[in-house]
């Protein structure tokens, strides 16, 4: 079985990706199987965290033990991962995987992150996280992949195909639409964050954020550095 992470940050449009390999017939897409084990290590109060914490494997070691041990009827196990979810977790599983890392003009993230974070950090971001699993993929010889969600957006058919293409799989024209609704692979936080793609059919026509405070400034400047290292890389 071909096991693919996607490596996300916040408020970027990994949900929609993942809506997107849920539409492939030989795809077995979940729902950032680390989540329970990120609230367990930093005790933060998400939405809907109680809930969460009874329902899904919060030990996230044994989270990844036991999706490399099952036996799925797919060919491809898609994994919805966001990196600042690795907390306390044992990370030589990316070796045995092939890792996407899914970008976003940390501007734009800073200005959507600030509505359920009123004070956040570069480590909030993901950013750093993403650069050092990249840079220590390619320390190993493994080929990982970058995709910005500006390119995405601009051109769904174009990227997804480079994007198949660098995987080694089939390109589908049915990753570029969905039914309105949630999915039955949604995580059970889907409720609280997933609004936006339950009233989608698709990726949706990229439109850029006009409002950013100033006094994010010095935070951006710490995350841009990052962005476009790993810009030069994506899938263009």
């Amino acid at each position: 079985m071909k096991i693919i992470n996607l490596w996300s940050g916040p408020r970027n449009i990994s949900t929609a990706v993942m809506y997107s390999f849920a539409q492939r017939k030989d795809t077995k897409v979940i729902d950032e199987p680390l989540y329970g084990n990120y609230l367990r290590v930093t005790g933060l109060n998400h939405p809907g965290r109680a809930e969460i914490m009874d329902t899904v494997n919060c030990d996230g070691n044994d989270v990844i033990k036991k999706l490399f041990n099952e036996k799925f009827d797919k060919n491809i196990l898609f994994l919805k991962q966001m990196a600042h979810h690795l907390r306390e977790v044992d990370q030589s599983f990316v070796l045995d995987t092939q890792n996407v890392f899914l970008i976003r003009d940390p501007r734009e993230v800073i200005a959507s992150l600030i509505n359920q974070l009123p004070q956040p950090t570069l480590r909030d971001t993901g950013l750093d996280i993403q650069y050092d699993l990249f840079e220590n993929l390619r320390m190993k010889c493994r080929d990982p992949i970058v995709m910005d969600s500006k390119r995405l957006l601009m051109n769904p058919k174009k990227i997804l195909k480079l994007l198949c293409k660098r995987l080694s799989i089939p390109y589908s024209n049915f990753m570029l639409n969905w039914e309105k609704g949630p999915i039955k692979e949604d995580g059970i936080w889907a409720k609280y964050w997933y609004h936006g793609v339950h009233n989608s059919e698709g990726f949706l026509p990229y439109k850029k954020k006009k409002y950013f405070p100033d006094k994010f400034n010095d935070l951006e400047n710490q995350c841009q550095p990052y962005y476009k290292f790993l810009l030069k890389h994506a899938l263009e």
